[in-house]
């Protein structure tokens, strides 16, 4: 006859149980730890948090071909400014043929960026840096740096491409474009990211996905 189990003793269980929060917490613990310098790297110093939840950010030191990264409500911005190289290509009727949403038809971007440019003027481009697959974060395409490179952005998780617009490619696990977030023109250098001017009552929740 099988001799039944022993019931493990209160103290092995109490044991178990520290164990595994101990795991728990330090899994929690690498994760923040893992956090902490990418947050810190959007930290630039062109830009200046507004007691009202706005970011101004100076495009002074931008040059033509450029991409900058700024922190806005714990997101990546991308700004980028363009070259006419990169606007002619924006514009190109096979690459059009190559985008999901090429006009902009999807609300992920105020009406003062609804064009196709995706922005409030065309030789600067404000991007949230988030994937709309599953909130990756694109890396950009410098100008001339491969063939196909355009200065659009490609999502390292799972292969998503955007051009410099945003615009997502055909056929990418990405649905929706890269999202724009509100922006003011202060002057030809200085941004104020968190109200748009043109579409003053927009709002981030309006968007169809981040």
């Amino acid at each position: 006859m099988a001799q039944s189990e022993t019931p493990p003793s209160p103290d092995g269980t109490k044991r178990r149980d520290l164990l595994a929060t101990g795991t728990l917490v330090l899994g929690c613990a690498g994760a923040c730890a893992l956090s902490v310098p990418f947050l810190n790297s959007l930290k630039n110093p062109a830009a200046t948090p507004l007691s009202d939840n706005t970011l101004e950010v100076d495009l002074s030191t931008l040059t033509p071909g450029q991409n900058m990264t700024v922190q806005w409500r714990d997101w990546p911005i991308f700004i980028q400014r363009r070259t006419s190289q990169m606007l002619a290509a924006l514009q190109g009727p096979a690459h059009i043929a190559t985008l999901r949403d090429a006009d902009s038809k999807i609300l992920q971007q105020p009406k003062d960026a609804t064009n196709w440019h995706r922005s409030v003027r065309p030789e600067y481009g404000v991007l949230v840096g988030i994937c709309t697959h599953l909130g990756c974060v694109p890396t950009f395409e410098k100008p001339g740096s491969a063939p196909e490179a355009k200065g659009g952005y490609f999502c390292p998780c799972h292969g998503s491409h955007f051009d410099a617009a945003g615009r997502v490619v055909q056929r990418a696990p990405a649905p929706y474009n890269l999202p724009v977030p509100p922006v003011t023109f202060l002057s030809d250098t200085k941004i104020r990211i968190g109200h748009s001017a043109g579409d003053p009552g927009f709002s981030m929740s309006d968007i169809q996905q981040i």
